[in-house]
């Protein structure tokens, strides 16, 4: 939220500022209550501080907000357990309305509060407790345990009083604060727990506890007794135990996770009525703007890992619709087998950027230092504006990521990616006691689009976008990633949550995906290949013709000669890795008919070849006729169905001084599959094949088209000479 909306300020003590509660929504609003005033302490704007003020707002709460501008000087947990400065800077303020004896302050801590119901309510609910001043109560006794024993019993409810929220008639209140005179860092909690806890001056100033959670609800100690309550376009926290619906919800201790995810429904941010409702606040738009007006952002690029489809990740990156001259590199790549990916596309497309900065594989810098010299090559620049941090793995389809994360005008977030068909992703929703893993009540929904919106979120991971100015304030550190047992990224959401920045996802359109790295090889010259059952779409995306679908319209699919059917099937990146894999491993067959690669020993039409599982391919092909060959097989011979399984699959080399030609023969399947891996009339002359008993030839051969046709008794054939260049073919012998 762009600032607070402050119209007056006031002196007391420290800056108090007084805050218009008028805005949109007035439908949603309640009327003001003129007898009811909330003091909060904030000494700094955080976004739990802007999340109480937007809360606050949505109820029209007339607010004061104490201590702008002081440095905050308790809760050293090292040391002290803090809390005084509020009891002094509260003590001043209620000065001037200790003679108020009408007036009721409320006052409550902000960064880690929220309203959940307005004014009306809250009143209504303290003049119901018949007291002059109610403490909010909670499960755990804090900070003394000692005194637990002096506490009044309880039979139903909370039974020890917590300082995090508070109300009462402003005379009763300053008679409580008159009485101190500690430190700052002195406990606040520990002060107000004696006064309670004097049976004389509790019964004169006539102070209870909101033992049931009808006024505030403490959720350290009570996680587990708060569900959200969904109704009529409202979300309020309900407490089970209880049964009551708290106003004032306070994510005391460690209990701030749980309150930030309260807080993306509570008061009405999310429902399943409106959807997001907050999604468009201070939206900031990039539209209208000239390209030297867009701000300067550092592209933190990281490859960590052997990862498939390095050059297709670059290439997305060209593709971002944002000015490259506002765009600096930052690339990390740990890994030696992709040097030549880095660098080819640096010799291509460096100059498009306004700067490039590389820690390459021979540097060895590890994971965590490398993420710490990128967000400080930011900070250290004062044009930076944004360091959108990637990692290679990321799938990034959506051209405008960046412009939409940046508009989005949040301190980090990131676009939620998953890995394909699973429940996998980059954002956690909750984190376990010990700070991994733990799955949130929504995360699904969120994961699978059945909430839409931006959410508050405890970890962050893979790609994400990250103001420098954040950089330069709450997360000044160097140090940022590192630590001796967590990995990088736990680290770094947990240094962020720590100095309260809000991290946050957004799945309101679709942004990409995650790829598996699981089974990466590097053992190859085109690793690529091999990746159609870890990252099949990927790998239809690079592999398969743009134009193979159209196949299934009756489009494409051609006969040049009788139950002969001639299809597009493969790009020309197949076709060449194909070629330059069996190039590289070398070993071609004689041509004689003497084969101890097959069983037997004897190949009645022997050609010079390469078999697929010669190259470790023979899974990866049964994969490729089963998913694209089989289906166009069914359908151009109906009645017959296929298991796309094969003795024999290879790829053969003609050439004319080596073997320019093959006798008539027929195949040993019931159907083959013949696909031309390159250009006749460009790499070779000559070439194809003719079908005997139908006296019909297929020589214009198509680079990734693919030649279907029976393999027995009636499709006699012959391979025509190559008469130059070298022409190759991938042949499979289906269902033999």
């Amino acid at each position: 939220m762009k600032g607070t909306n402050v119209v007056k300020l006031l002196a007391v003590v420290g800056l108090i500022v007084i805050l218009s509660m008028n805005g949109s929504c007035a439908s949603s609003r309640e009327e003001p209550t003129d007898n009811l005033l909330v003091l909060t302490v904030a000494t700094r704007e955080t976004d739990g501080f802007r999340r109480f003020i937007r809360s606050a707002k949505f109820f029209n709460y007339s607010i004061k907000v104490l201590g702008r501008g002081e440095k905050w000087k308790g809760e050293n947990e090292a040391k002290t357990l803090g809390g005084g400065q509020k009891v002094r800077l509260l003590k001043s303020a209620l000065k001037q309305y200790e003679d108020k004896e009408n007036l009721i302050i409320l006052f409550t801590d902000s960064y880690d509060v929220i309203f959940a119901s307005g004014p009306k309510e809250i009143l209504k609910k303290f003049q119901q407790a018949k007291s002059k001043v109610v403490f909010s109560a909670e499960t755990l006794i804090y900070p003394d345990r000692h005194l637990e024993t002096k506490y009044p019993p309880v039979t139903n409810g909370k039974r020890f009083l917590s300082s995090g929220g508070f109300m009462g008639y402003a005379p009763s209140l300053s008679q409580i604060v008159s009485e101190w005179d500690g430190a700052d860092s002195d406990s606040d909690q520990l002060f107000y727990t004696k006064v309670f806890l004097d049976t004389e001056k509790r019964e004169k100033i006539g102070i209870s506890l909101d033992h049931r959670c009808r006024i505030f609800q403490n959720l350290n100690g009570a996680v587990d007794e708060v569900v959200l309550k969904f109704e009529n376009g409202r979300v309020r926290a309900r407490n089970v135990d209880s049964d009551t619906l708290p106003v004032v919800v306070h994510g005391n201790g460690p209990t701030k996770l749980q309150l930030n995810y309260l807080g993306n429904y509570i008061p009405r941010i999310w429902t399943f009525e409106t959807g997001c409702t907050v999604c468009d606040e201070d939206i900031q738009k990039l539209s209208g703007l000239k390209d030297d007006e867009f701000p300067l952002v550092l592209i933190a690029i990281y490859i960590e890992q052997p990862t498939p489809f390095v050059s297709e990740f670059f290439k997305r990156l060209l593709a971002l619709n944002y000015p490259k001259k506002r765009l600096q590199l930052f690339i990390h790549n740990h890994e030696a087998h992709h040097d030549s990916n880095v660098r080819k596309f640096l010799e291509e497309y460096q100059s498009d950027f306004s700067g490039v900065k590389v820690i390459g594989s021979e540097q060895n810098v590890e994971n965590a230092d490398a993420r710490n010299m990128g967000m400080d090559f930011c900070r250290q620049n004062s044009d930076c504006e944004y360091v959108f941090s990637i990692d290679v793995d990321v799938v990034m389809k959506n051209p405008d990521t960046l412009r939409i994360l940046m508009e989005q005008n949040r301190p980090i977030i990131t676009p939620l990616v998953s890995r394909q068909g699973k429940l996998w992703s980059n954002f956690w929703g909750a984190l376990s006691a010990d700070g991994y893993y733990a799955r949130s009540e929504d995360y699904i929904d969120i994961v699978q689009g059945r909430r839409i919106g931006v959410w508050n979120v405890p970890y962050i991971s893979n790609i994400y976008l990250v103001k420098a100015s954040i950089l330069r304030t709450e997360l000044r550190e160097i140090n940022m990633f590192q630590s001796g047992r967590l990995d990088a990224d736990m680290v770094f959401c947990q240094n962020v949550r720590n100095q309260g920045v809000f991290m946050y996802v957004t799945n309101r359109v679709e942004f990409g995906y995650i790829l598996s790295t699981a089974n990466c090889k590097t053992a190859y010259l085109h690793n690529d290949l091999w990746q159609i059952f870890e990252n099949p779409e990927d790998w239809r995306e690079k592999y398969i013709h743009q134009n193979y679908s159209q196949t299934f319209e009756g489009k494409l699919i051609e006969t040049p000669c009788p139950d002969v059917y001639w299809f597009p099937l493969f790009t020309d990146t197949a076709c060449d890795h194909l070629v330059e894999e069996v190039e590289h491993y070398g070993k071609w067959s004689s041509g004689s008919s003497t084969d101890t690669r097959i069983q037997g020993g004897y190949e009645n039409v022997p050609t010079i070849d390469i078999h697929m599982n010669q190259v470790g391919y023979e899974k990866e092909w049964r994969k490729m006729l089963q998913d694209y060959v089989a289906p166009i097989t069914e359908l151009m011979y109906p009645g017959y169905y296929t298991k796309a399984d094969f003795d024999l699959a290879f790829v053969v080399r003609y050439k004319p001084d080596e073997q320019p030609f093959l006798r008539p023969h027929h195949d040993a399947s019931t159907f083959t599959i013949n696909i031309a891996l390159n250009r006749p009339g460009i790499d070779y002359e000559g070439g194809g094949s003719r079908f005997l008993r139908y006296n019909c030839s297929v020589t214009d051969s198509r680079k990734g088209w693919a030649l279907m046709h029976p393999g027995r008794l009636t499709h006699y054939h012959e391979g025509l000479p190559t008469i130059s260049g070298t022409r190759y073919i991938s042949v499979s012998f289906v269902d033999p």
